[in-house]
């Protein structure tokens, strides 16, 4: 039996077993399963190390354990150990277990899905906020040539200290009152924030000096459409929702654990979607 699971706490949320188990049975993968590892954040080392002995090949890490993921593996990819942080153990070719991150990945990967004519040479990138998530996409953004990145954050310490801790070097960091200035000749418009998600406050900013022709996208969810994106489709940006980050980002991970690269589709937008109690769609 290959068995991968998630690992989080609380982890019930999680919609990584109907992502994989889709691709499980559409590749028709036999005696593999993928399943959620409840564990608590004072036995998520020892679970980590052990992940063999509990008869898992590999595992997605979810919050809040993807820095314990890193902390307890000695081996990573280039991308974790500049984040040191993990979202996706596999099992090497010498039986070790080795710590990768697969954010940047699927947030690149979707972008490029949903706006296919935008380009990353157009502009500079403006990213609201300065977190966990907005670790992974504005390391994924000066990776694939970003002429500047903007990180917008309430403390404009925390995002100094973003920049300065990845080493990135076409990045500044600006309070969010500097927000329309950091918005002029921009071509992208990222909320790596949990503003605008269900049961949270919207993002509050006015973005009329965001250029026409710049993309918007939101790493949110639930609801699809956030009131970022509404308002954004409503003065004529092209937009791209949160789904698709988390599909792309369980790709290279499927991959390496079963051999087979498996697509984004429709079909499995759909079932999530569902499954989130979001309205499915016809692209």
């Amino acid at each position: 039996m290959k068995k991968v699971c998630v690992i989080g706490w609380p982890v019930a949320h999680s919609r990584s077993p109907l992502i994989h188990n889709h691709w499980i049975a559409e590749h028709h993968i036999p005696d593999a399963r993928y399943e959620l590892l409840a564990v608590k954040p004072e036995d998520a080392p020892e679970t980590i190390r052990h992940l063999h002995k509990l008869d898992f090949i590999g595992a997605n890490v979810t919050v809040p354990h993807k820095e314990t993921a890193y902390a307890t593996l000695t081996r990573h990819d280039a991308v974790a150990a500049r984040l040191k942080a993990v979202n996706t153990i596999v099992t090497c070719e010498d039986g070790t277990l080795e710590g990768r991150n697969t954010d940047g990945y699927g947030f690149m990967a979707n972008l490029k899905a949903g706006a296919r004519d935008w380009r990353i040479s157009e502009g500079a990138a403006v990213m609201l906020g300065a977190g966990g998530a907005a670790r992974a996409i504005a390391l994924a953004l000066e990776d694939e040539g970003a002429p500047e990145i903007r990180i917008v954050n309430r403390t404009v310490e925390r995002a100094e200290a973003l920049i300065r801790d990845l080493g990135l070097t076409r990045a500044k960091a600006l309070a969010m009152s500097e927000t329309e200035k950091a918005l002029e000749g921009a071509g992208l418009l990222v909320n790596t924030t949990t503003l605008g998600m269900k049961g949270e406050n919207d993002v509050d900013i006015d973005i009329s000096a965001l250029p026409r022709d710049a993309v918007v996208t939101d790493i949110v969810y639930t609801p699809l459409e956030t009131g970022l994106l509404r308002r954004a489709r409503e003065a004529g940006h092209e937009v791209v929702d949160g789904l698709g980050m988390l599909l792309y980002q369980a790709v290279p991970g499927f991959e390496a654990w079963f051999g087979v690269r498996p697509h984004v589709t429709e079909e499995l937008r759909n079932i999530v979607l569902v499954d989130i109690g979001q309205p499915q769609q016809t692209r």
